[in-house]
């Protein structure tokens, strides 16, 4: 992905969710300059991947195929420095945007539809060597739970959220038509440097092109 297209994404997305009255950290709204000023005081941000977190998964069409994420909380597996076992992210979906077919090894998650459009998901089981099930899987929707057929799609409406589990593959996007949408992810901690898997095709932390000096700054950033 281009810079230019980062800090374009991430523009979008802090407009999008001063409308929709969600209150982010002010580290959301910090420079590169800003963060270069930081002392160790913000360590936790920066080993535990807090931020921004922009992806076109490789495509290189990110308005059709990718996601933008302010990760707002996280911890480290086994590192007594930061023993929370929890993260918190919010997912920015557009319409026709989808995050393409994945799994997580270890996260277990929750995706909220905090408001906006129509989050429409798709579940498949996984097979011993990772394979996609054509068998049918089973969707928790707001703690009600029952088995869905392959290919076929739940619409979560503001307010509703879905429970996946480790080696559940999933997918989503925003219905077209209903608008944009603000979601939640609650789960257990992760790393989405090495904690996805997609069968088919997409990239967690695409290439950077830098096409003009960053704005804003990503997660992936700091390491560098």
């Amino acid at each position: 992905m281009r810079r230019s297209e980062i800090d374009r994404a991430i523009e979008d997305g802090l407009e999008f969710v001063d409308r929709m009255g969600f209150a982010l950290p002010p580290f959301a709204r910090w420079t590169v300059g800003e963060w270069r000023a930081a002392g160790p005081e913000m360590d936790e941000v920066r080993d535990t991947m807090l931020g921004w977190d922009v992806s076109d998964f490789g495509s290189g069409d990110f308005a059709r195929v990718g996601i933008l994420i302010f990760v707002l909380r996280n911890g480290i597996r086994a590192d007594p420095r930061y023993p929370k076992p929890y993260a918190e992210k919010i997912l920015i979906q557009a319409e026709n945007q989808v995050v393409p077919f994945h799994l997580h090894f270890l996260k277990m998650e929750d995706i909220i539809n905090r408001g906006g459009g129509n989050l429409i998901v798709e579940l498949a089981g996984s097979g011993p060597d990772l394979e996609l099930l054509d068998t049918p899987t089973t969707a928790t929707v707001d703690g009600r739970r029952g088995d869905v057929r392959r290919g076929s799609t739940l619409a979560l409406r503001p307010g509703q959220s879905i429970s996946i589990p480790p080696r559940q593959y999933h997918r989503f996007w925003a219905e077209p038509g209903s608008g944009r949408v603000l979601a939640g992810e609650v789960s257990s901690v992760n790393d989405d440097r090495v904690d996805n898997y997609f069968p088919e095709h997409g990239i967690r932390l695409p290439e950077i092109v830098e096409d003009r000096p960053a704005r804003y700054v990503l997660f992936s950033d700091h390491s560098r």
